[in-house]
């Protein structure tokens, strides 16, 4: 144990704060130090297995002293017997002396006892035979490897079974029927102190018992304090009624005072309910759970497994919280502090932190008025706006820009559909008078389950058309056409060339990512993709267009990530006049890789078209970069087209995990440290090359991904970052305008290129792809 936990009595009595006796509690003045009057008295694993009696896991507290113990903000914490990862469980309230606090954890299928007096619910499934249980005076998760009874601020540590960590020698191991049960005074020595028994939980259900109210079951937290509780009698006006359940809240004379607790909630039914509208007073019962569509999303509190009692009809609905101006304003980060698992942090502040400002009002009746669409109507038939057209930086088209990692435009939010169609909206168009909902989570994101579709006015943006080139300009763009193939409609591919030919005014030269094969999403085998190709160029010629040529390489079948058997690749189209020729040398293939060599004094491919570096695990289940080698009036210029790894594996940017892991980052700086160096191999020929690098590299122009691309020597230009910050974007994900597509220049050309990203696509909810193209004019 700890040294702070062997401290002398005179220590211990330095520690006593004076207060009134029916309050005293006992602390500890440092910060990281503990009290030796609460230990760990029982630790059970078995909850809900074959055989068990009980059907949760518990960990059981016991107040030796003779004076109550403040324990609101401690945590009892969980790992594995040789894990390092811990879950945590927070505690509150003050355990009386000679008192036991009784802890729930997760509950198995079997069992058939509920535990008595529960003092506080969480939801750790503990292992029943080995593993690690540690009392902690805050809520951080533990760190630690190794030596953890040892680490600051643990106050009693036990280790059962075959556990690494414990004091001086692990309990023996428990079982789905034993119990690790305190036979008396704490020695420090979890097999002397601890003896392996039936289980008895002891709980004082003082605090944190049996909630009768919505906003005691909700609490001032992400997760409720009394997951897996059974409770009856809860009342309240039902204010939505959906396919799967329905939402209910406290009358405004029943709702407590405090701003961080919700007074809604929701009841899931599974099937429609039967018997409930709205202005119904119901009296619920059920058990309190924590939905949660995905590990690292915020879950919703709900009722499950529910009895339904209607008491009476017709009631007024509770009053509406208006978000947004005149009202309560979201704060713009989702968490000011306590990185980490926001559903642990000690801390909960609605009025700092957007994810707690959504979570105080969940389940309830919300309204926001005049609103402007940041985010167009999406496959989901999600709307993300700005209560009162307010919030974040601005792009002249009417969007939100994303602009740092530590700024995630909180203030945005998304309207769902669950209660009521969305109409089809665009960016920057308008929303007005209010639109009323009530509050939810899921995928990522807090959203309003609008009550009625609201009105749309238009904003009036049109798809941008792009400049004609000007004689000795070479123009070349970038097109992630997404999942295009010859099953796709028609229309698509007339949409597509018309963006080509009409907005990007018939690039020389485009790169084209998202390319699949002949046979689409059925994984057949095949690989190729000139049918793709010979249908876009077709278009591409029927809308007016040039016939272009192209270039690619086929993949190996079920290597470039993507749709299953779609092949997903990228390609060259160009179109060979004005001086422009494609230099094809050698038949590169999707294992051999392209080299640079030199020719007189300049740079030249050892295959073009071929792939950079196909065989390195920078691009395993990726796209392969494809250089190609351009002459224009006679002056070499080689072209690199990307499609680097998705961000499918990070976590979400309003979610669990502050500040989200992205961890598909790794892989994009892989692929860029490798696209890199090829372009210094060039470099190291001819300074003075030619050379673009482009294509989706779905990382934003902030990110370390465009950083190793331009390199410290700075001899690639990232495009983007040459546009004032407010036009910096190419897709529109939950509302959040972000630059992800990317065109680089060698420096010898940055100082005679025109620029410009083509809004056609991702402002509108009727789109041909869900990226804008660009294009670069680099004048002869």
């Amino acid at each position: 144990m700890p040294s702070v936990k062997r401290a002398s009595a005179a220590l211990l009595a330095a520690a006593l704060v004076s207060v009134p006796a029916s309050v005293a509690v006992l602390t500890a003045v440092p910060a990281a130090a503990a009290s030796a009057a609460v230990v760990i008295s029982q630790v059970y694993g078995g909850g809900g297995n074959v055989g068990a009696t009980y059907r949760n896991d518990f960990i059981e507290l016991y107040n030796a002293s003779a004076d109550p113990v403040d324990i609101d903000g401690w945590s009892v914490q969980y790992a594995s017997a040789m894990g390092t990862s811990w879950q945590v469980t927070r505690l509150k309230g003050v355990i009386g002396p000679g008192r036991h606090y009784l802890v729930q954890e997760a509950a198995g299928t079997g069992g058939t006892v509920d535990l008595p007096d529960v003092n506080v619910f969480g939801t750790i499934p503990m292992a029943g035979a080995n593993g690690k249980v540690a009392l902690v005076s805050g809520a951080a998760e533990l760190t630690c490897g190794a030596d953890c009874d040892k680490a600051p601020g643990v106050v009693d540590f036990v280790g059962y079974g075959n556990a690494n960590d414990f004091e001086t020698k692990a309990t023996p191991a428990l079982s789905n029927t034993t119990a690790a049960v305190r036979g008396g005074a704490d020695t420090d020595d979890n097999s002397a102190d601890f003896t392996v028994a039936a289980p008895n939980p002891r709980g004082s259900g003082t605090s944190g018992g049996t909630p009768t109210t919505i906003h005691e079951i909700q609490g001032a937290g992400h997760v409720s304090q009394h997951v897996g509780r059974k409770v009856a009698g809860i009342t309240g006006i039902v204010t939505a009624v959906g396919p799967k359940g329905f939402y209910f809240q406290e009358p405004d004379d029943e709702a407590d005072a405090d701003p961080a607790t919700s007074e809604g909630i929701y009841v899931f039914t599974d099937d429609a309910p039967v018997g409930v509208a709205v202005g119904d007073a119901v009296r619920v019962g059920g058990t309190v759970t924590e939905y949660r569509s995905s590990g690292s999303q915020l879950s919703l509190t709900e009722l499950n497994a529910p009895t339904v009692t209607v008491v009476g009809h017709g009631n007024p609905l509770p009053s509406t919280v208006l978000i947004g101006p005149g009202g309560k304003v979201a704060p713009d980060l989702a968490r000011t502090d306590e990185p980490g698992d926001v559903e642990a942090a000690s801390t909960f502040d609605p009025t700092a932190n957007a994810l707690d400002f959504y979570e105080a009002l969940e389940g309830m009746l919300v309204r926001v008025a005049d609103s402007e669409v940041v985010g167009p109507t999406n496959s989901f038939n999600e709307i993300t706006v700005l209560p009162g057209g307010q919030g974040g930086l601005r792009s002249p088209r009417g969007g939100v820009l994303y602009g740092s990692y530590a700024d995630q435009n909180g203030k945005r939010i998304i309207l769902d559909d669950d209660l009521a169609p969305m109409p089809v909206a665009n960016v920057g168009d308008r929303v007005p008078g209010a639109v009323d909902g009530v509050m939810s989570s899921g995928f990522g994101n807090y959203r309003i389950q609008a009550l009625r579709t609201p009105a749309v006015t238009s904003g009036g943006i049109t798809p941008e058309v792009t400049r004609a080139d000007r004689n000795g300009e070479l123009s070349i763009a970038t097109y992630n056409v997404e999942n295009l193939d010859p099953s796709d409609p028609d229309e698509k591919f007339a949409r597509l060339a018309k963006g080509i030919v009409t907005n990007l005014s018939s690039p020389d030269i485009v790169a084209v990512e998202e390319i699949q094969d002949n046979s689409g999403g059925t994984n057949d085998g095949v690989v190729a993709a000139d049918q793709t190709y010979a249908k876009l160029i077709a278009a591409i010629a029927a809308a007016g267009g040039p016939t272009y040529d192209y270039r690619q390489i086929d993949p190996v079948d079920g290597t470039n990530g993507g749709e299953k058997g779609g092949n997903i690749r990228v390609g060259f189209l160009f179109k060979e006049g004005k001086g422009l020729k494609f230099n094809d040398r050698g038949a590169g293939d999707a294992t051999t890789a392209t080299g640079v060599t030199r020719h007189g004094n300049r740079a030249e491919l050892t295959l073009s078209p071929g792939l950079i570096d196909p065989a390195n695990a920078a691009f395993a289940g990726s796209r392969k970069p494809l250089a190609g080698e351009f002459t224009y009036r006679g002056k070499r210029i080689i072209v690199i087209a990307n499609h680097f790894a998705s961000k499918g594996e990070d976590q979400p940017l309003m979610g669990r995990y502050q500040p989200p892991a992205r961890l598909s980052e790794v892989q994009r700086h892989a692929q860029a440290t490798a696209v890199r160096g090829f372009v210094d191999e060039i470099k190291k020929i001819d300074r003075d090359a030619g050379v673009v690098v482009l294509g989706d590299l779905n990382d934003f122009e902030f990110s370390t991904t465009t950083d190793i691309l331009v390199g410290a020597d700075g001899w690639l230009v990232d495009l983007p970052r040459t546009l004032a910050p407010a036009e910096r974007y190419t897709y529109v994900y939950q509302g959040n305008s972000q630059a992800i597509d990317h065109i680089l220049v060698s420096r010898s050309l940055s100082a005679r290129v025109d620029y410009d990203i083509v809004h056609v696509n991702a402002e509108f909810a009727d789109q041909a792809s869900d990226h804008d193209p660009q294009v670069v004019r680099i004048r002869h």
